[in-house]
């Protein structure tokens, strides 16, 4: 058996790392099967949106599993081609959403940071702890932390491996959302839930022409935005869309 929960809600997946009592460390068999899940769920065509959370209050991810480290190496969690637990190096087609009901930190991190929305329960902390234990975030969190925070923060969360509580990676833009902790997956599921009610097609052009974007500059940026905007003026989606609301009715999108 594996340390991870997997179920339907409609039409998100919901993953739940399931290791209470190793603060929801990633060991190799859970690992794999967080792997294994996400890829199911993105060739699920029913499937409109993962998200990810922990088991209890205390922690979301302690990162990989280091007593099972220490027996068999580290760097067991790292799925070839697409990181530490199947996700930090994953193209993904699907938006992958945190629900972060505790400590995230190390690797636990570097899922956060991979996620397209976080979600925050009030009294989580998160950092890159690695420096603590000899190692570095080499998996994705560093790179993403230099993409989206300030130097002088982000090195000294990398150097000294201290944790920084969830208002303060709100205030610099790496969490979507703090919320009291018994409200967390309820107002996660909230908003991912609405967020489906929109056309998937959409939401997955947005996504990646974001991720496009960030590696252009904007009017390379802006070239490509609008040759593929464009080609989707006349998709179904857009068609429905723009009846709907000239009908004052609720668009009906293709979920195919």
């Amino acid at each position: 058996m594996t340390g991870l929960i997997v179920e339907r809600l409609g039409a998100v997946c919901l993953l739940t790392i399931d290791r209470e009592e190793a603060r929801n460390a990633l060991d190799a068999a859970t690992s794999r099967a967080l792997d294994e899940a996400i890829t199911n769920a993105e060739i699920d065509s029913a499937v409109g949106a993962i998200v990810v959370t922990g088991t209890g209050s205390r922690a979301f991810c302690a990162g990989m599993d280091l007593k099972e480290a220490q027996r068999i190496g580290a760097g067991h969690g790292l799925i070839p081609g697409r990181g530490f637990g199947g996700i930090t190096e994953r193209r993904r087609t699907k938006p992958l959403i945190a629900a972060i009901n505790g400590t995230a930190v190390a690797g636990g991190f570097e899922i956060m940071m991979a996620c397209d929305m976080v979600f925050a329960a009030e009294h989580a902390m998160m950092g890159l702890s690695e420096v603590k234990r000899g190692l570095f975030a080499f998996a994705g969190g560093i790179q993403r932390l230099a993409a989206q925070v300030p130097r002088a923060t982000a090195l000294a969360m990398i150097m000294t491996g201290d944790l920084l509580p969830a208002r303060r990676l709100y205030d610099l833009g790496i969490i979507t959302e703090v919320v009291p902790g018994e409200r967390l997956l309820d107002r996660t599921l909230e908003v991912t839930q609405a967020m489906l009610a929109n056309s998937w097609e959409a939401i997955n052009n947005g996504r990646e022409l974001y991720e496009l974007s960030n590696g252009m500059d904007t009017t390379q940026a802006l070239a490509v935005g609008n040759a593929w905007g464009k080609a989707t003026l006349s998709r179904p989606d857009s068609r429905e869309g723009i009846a709907a609301y000239v009908q004052k009715r609720d668009a009906q999108f293709d979920r195919g």
